[in-house]
């Protein structure tokens, strides 16, 4: 019965090394993992789980969060764990999702947007953190993917990412190979990761961040606009508003379904509105 079923530290092992298995990323599994651990702490201590249970814990996560796609992401999780400890009878649905006709204005980062960034870190001399900007937003490559920029793949003009289980060719701009090639020169970089600590390790994805957030508020852009994912989302818009093919895109970027890539061509509000107006269908 499922009420004999309890979360131990052992299932939880278990299910950590079924997504090794599966060859999911670190991050993955690290998300996974918290996501699993929150619905343990939802839980009464030394409660057994049941399906009541697990509806309780969706119910609570649509009262805490606003994005539906947020809780689904939560409740994924969830389920795999379930599905993975045989649990399959405590599994609950997932949100139904209307697509977005638009996106919110007040976390889509625009291009002016961006390029004061860049322009503020220039005046306040931060060369790396400016290069690791326009490398993400001219390549669409994601933040956990700087490290396949080597000094190896500037020289070859050709970046080979391996992440996900897939292998993808990210080409390099040819202004972009230049400003990384004088980055380098500077730097003194000659083999391995472009951008480093001084161990030699790739930068950790939070310290990117933490330096976006200072950068943000010197350069008078809203802090929740301002995170390494918006400017692949960013290079997605752009892309997508001169070439028109979802499905080239979504090579680009690195999905699997075209659905996931379809996210990144919702249009603003205002934009939405211009094309609505234009259609001239009332007196």
């Amino acid at each position: 019965m499922i009420g004999r079923y309890r979360i131990t530290d052992q299932l939880l092992d278990e299910f950590r090394r079924r997504l090794v298995t599966e060859e999911k990323s670190e991050l993955t599994i690290a998300q996974y993992m918290r996501d699993v651990r929150d619905f343990c702490g939802f839980l009464q201590k030394g409660e057994p789980v049941d399906k009541e249970e697990a509806i309780a814990y969706k119910d609570h996560l649509v009262k805490t969060y606003r994005s539906s796609a947020t809780v689904n992401t939560k409740l994924a999780a969830l389920n795999k764990f379930f599905a993975a400890t045989g649990m399959d009878g405590c599994r609950v649905k997932l949100l139904r999702r209307q697509r977005r006709m638009f996106c919110e204005t007040d976390r889509e980062l625009t291009r002016e947007e961006y390029l004061r960034l860049l322009e503020t870190a220039r005046k306040n001399n931060k060369p790396r953190l400016s290069l690791i900007m326009q490398t993400i937003c001219s390549t669409g490559i994601r933040v956990s993917e700087l490290r396949w920029i080597t000094a190896q793949a500037v020289a070859a003009n050709l970046v080979e990412v391996s992440a996900k289980g897939k292998r993808r060719r990210i080409f390099l701009p040819p202004k972009l190979r230049e400003a990384l090639r004088a980055y380098m020169k500077r730097s003194g970089i000659e083999s391995g990761p472009v951008f480093a600590t001084r161990a030699g390790r790739p930068l950790d994805r939070s310290n990117i961040w933490h330096d976006m957030k200072n950068l943000c508020r010197l350069a008078g852009v809203e802090s929740t606009k301002v995170f390494p994912h918006n400017l692949r989302h960013l290079f997605a818009k752009e892309f997508y508003a001169v070439d028109k093919d979802v499905f080239r895109l979504a090579d680009i970027l690195g999905h699997s379904s075209v659905e996931t890539t379809r996210i990144y061509t919702v249009t603003s509000g205002y934009e939405h509105e211009r094309q609505i107006s234009s259609l001239r269908l009332v007196l």
